[in-house]
């Protein structure tokens, strides 16, 4: 049987970078070639980076990425590495029908494409079949999908090509791999991290290549985008479902496998012709690069990275989405309020992990209400951790608005929230840092936040992680902090306090809140498995409950929409997968009876008086946007055989502390009149 050296690429590449993308696949290839690699695969749309959005909408920027393909092709083989298969993903264009205008395809009929370079020239092309349009994807609003199978010969091997859905949903080309006798069937991927899916992408691995009899090579893309974060997880099964290679998650580098595939039998062009024909209704296009098996050499066996546990792949996704939004943003610093509570503290160590402790600023910002320990467990982390610290107490500024304006109540409570956005959106277009938001999903699922208090800032990494899980994560990064030898970055006092957004005197979460493990629970079976009030109630909740979550999630809506973007890592987010009107009649009764529109009325959830918000610490605003900084991926790629390391926090030494979260407890808005 042939043999063959394959490199899976998993690099970070920004969005609309096309030019420093380039330079990655350069850069990776000469270190593939390097390790004697006769082929290297990059993740999908590489040059262009993914998702591009409305940007595959604009011909300008389809015809830079087609023009950079092209000069990628010939600048690969004036270095030296015109010998060394490439596949890469990139931004395409459908010619045939690119100038026919008609609704529902796409403006300028661009693709989700791949191509593969060798000799200087780009020899074969294939457009993405399966356009997915659910969860974060919308791919039939931006391309046209592709209609044929490309199978490329390389050294006496005959590979077929695929991009991501094409496996995930049966049929089309990749349903034909096994009759167009491929030996290889390579994937090319852009596939977003959220919980477990590790497990569900080496099973789809295994059932693949079993279909196509023919060992299955998937390579993935890391870094964030956005609320997106790929967490790479590239690996390469055989036939029989046997796990060949795998690399570490949310790590750059190349997975070098040396593999022995079956000789090429099917009848193919001469080097650098193409032929066509159809198989079981697809068409199929033949390319061949070389036809000549390469001489017996001794193969190296393939690295299986080990994997991280639940709450460590969960950490490393946020730190990962953090660290790529701060940089391919143009930002170096990022500023937060440091409450002492346990969403800052989580926050504040995840940036000192994302980007250094000293580029992390924190500030206490005390009240009249703010408790000793609270103050104390601020400046504990801070001093733990060596991020950069400052205390600014909020009561004077509290008492000049107050001297010049009646608010009592939740007004009040609220007021103490927005000065603390206040300050913290003015140190951020001060000195230029990036203002982190530090409320949960739970929070945000309810309202329990202050809208231009608490809930301003730029980015909020702990957005998607529910309340639970946000101790669940500050325990275990404690723990693995000592498991180093290392000071946890977390004071115990954070992790073990009732929280509280201590904007009155005595003021808990649990007053106005159930329990957080129910009600974690049941916002998990409404927000991520659409579970109804019937189907809750019938699942053991209290109806009264399941009426008053529901109705606050209804009411919270038009604040979800104003609060900052946050890394993905369940199955529903808020933002890209949870779509929902803010202008609703629809409500259900307490017996799970859904109400007709016209009873509902009264109860609508307009965005009228502000609902106190009550998030133990405050979120703050971000800068005006800086530029877009170009990606530095590794120079120094993880060989084939490196393990995956856990996630590696970066120790501080400087003192820093913050200050109690600042956002009044918010209750639904009144209805109003009907």
């Amino acid at each position: 049987m042939p043999q063959i050296r394959i490199a899976l690429a998993q690099v970070n590449p920004t969005v609309g970078a096309l030019e420093a993308n380039s330079d990655v696949v350069v850069r990776m290839t000469a270190h593939a070639a390097s390790q004697h690699a006769h082929l290297v695969a990059f993740p999908e749309m590489m040059l262009t980076g993914y998702p591009v959005e409305d940007l595959a909408l604009r011909a300008s920027f389809v015809d830079a990425s087609r023009t950079a393909l092209e000069k990628l092709a010939v600048r690969l083989d004036s270095e030296g590495l015109g010998a060394t298969a490439v596949v890469v993903g990139y931004l395409g264009r459908d010619d045939a029908t690119a100038g026919v205008r008609q609704l529902g395809r796409p403006k300028g009929s661009p693709q989700n494409a791949v191509a593969v370079l060798y000799g200087g020239r780009v020899l074969a092309r294939q457009a993405k079949h399966h356009l997915p349009n659910y969860g974060v994807f919308d791919e039939f609003r931006y391309f046209v999908p592709g209609d044929h199978l490309g199978v490329f010969r390389l050294h006496g091997v005959d590979i077929a090509l695929a991009v991501c859905e094409d496996i995930w949903q049966d049929g089309g080309p990749v349903s034909v791999a096994r009759e167009a006798r491929a030996g290889l069937l390579l994937v090319v991927n852009g596939s977003p991290y959220e919980r477990n899916k590790d497990d569900t992408r080496l099973e789809l691995a295994r059932r693949r290549a079993a279909d196509a009899q023919a060992t299955l090579a998937y390579v993935n893309m890391v870094g964030g985008q956005d609320e997106l974060v790929f967490d790479g997880d590239s690996l390469i099964v055989a036939p029989d479902g046997e796990l060949l290679a795998r690399a570490p998650q949310f790590d750059e580098g190349c997975l070098v496998v040396d593999l022995r595939l079956p000789d090429a039998v099917a009848p193919a062009p001469p080097p650098w012709g193409v032929t066509q024909e159809r198989i079981a209704g697809f068409a199929v296009h033949r390319t061949t690069l070389t036809t000549a098996p390469l001489p017996a050499y001794t193969p190296e066996p393939g690295a299986v990275a080990p994997r991280l546990s639940d709450l460590a792949e969960v950490y490393a996704a946020i730190v990962t989405g953090l660290r790529d939004y701060v940089r391919k943003n143009g930002f170096s610093s990022v500023v937060l309020g440091l409450s002492g509570g346990i969403d800052s503290a989580l926050t504040a160590a995840i940036a000192v992990d994302a980007l250094g402790a000293a580029n992390v600023h924190a500030v206490s910002m005390p009240s009249d209400y703010s408790s000793e320990h609270s103050k104390s467990d601020a400046r504990d982390l801070a001093e733990r951790t060596g991020l950069r610290y400052r205390t600014v107490p909020v009561a004077p500024m509290v008492r000049a608005y107050l001297d010049n304006l009646t608010l009592t109540g939740l007004a009040e409570e609220n007021l103490q929230a927005r000065v603390r956005g206040i300050i913290l959106m003015g140190l951020s277009n001060q000195e230029g840092h990036l203002v982190l938001a530090t409320g949960n999903k739970t929070e945000l699922a309810v309202g329990y936040s202050t809208i231009y208090g608490d809930a301003v800032g730029g980015y909020a990494p702990i957005k998607d992680v529910p309340k639970t899980l946000t101790w669940e994560l500050a325990r275990w990064r404690n723990a693995a902090a000592a498991e180093r030898g290392e000071t946890p970055p977390i004071p115990q006092g954070s992790i073990d306090k009732p929280p509280s957004a201590e904007l009155r005197p005595g003021q808990l979460d649990s007053d106005s809140l159930p329990d957080y493990p129910v009600l974690d629970d049941l916002l998990y079976r409404h927000l991520e498995q659409d579970l109804g009030a019937t189907e809750l109630q019938a699942a053991g909740f209290d109806p009264a409950l399941v009426a008053k979550v529901l109705r606050m999630v209804d009411a919270a809506e038009y604040k979800r929409r104003q609060y900052p973007p946050g890394p993905k890592i369940t199955m529903r987010n808020f933002g890209r997968d949870r779509r929902v009107p803010i202008t609703s009649a629809w409500r259900e009764s307490e017996s799970g009876a859904p109400l007709h529109a016209t009873d509902a009325t009264s109860q609508l959830a307009a965005p009228g008086p502000e609902p106190a918000a009550a998030t133990p610490e405050p979120a703050p605003a971000a800068p005006e946007p800086a530029a877009v900084a170009e990606p530095d991926p590794s120079t120094e790629p993880w060989p084939a055989a490196e393990a995956a390391p856990e996630p590696e926090p970066v120790s501080g030494e400087t003192p820093a502390a913050d200050e109690p979260r600042a956002s009044a407890q918010e209750q639904p808005p009144p209805p109003p009149p009907s």
